[in-house]
């Protein structure tokens, strides 16, 4: 068994550009953006489709039925911008 399968803290971080590179919208399959909240990604938006796909547990969710409406998005999340 690998040493990290005993340690429940282990993650193993992506950087959010490599992520973006293989990530596309499920709806569209179009191109997402980076939402950071408080300086950490918070979801991936997909401007076309209009929704953010949240960020929970350092994973993104990336299914339909669990999309926010980009305007609930930011209502819910005034801080959050696009990352740069």
């Amino acid at each position: 068994m690998p040493a990290h399968a005993e340690n429940k803290d282990f993650f193993m971080p992506m950087e959010t550009n490599e992520l973006l590179k293989i990530l596309a919208c499920p709806k569209c399959l179009g191109n997402l953006v980076a939402l950071e909240d408080n300086g950490m990604v918070a979801a991936f938006a997909c401007k076309a489709c209009g929704v953010a796909y949240p960020v929970r547990d350092n994973i993104p969710i990336m299914l339909v039925e669990e999309s926010i409406p980009l305007a609930d998005w930011n209502r819910d999340h005034p801080a959050a911008k696009e990352q740069a």
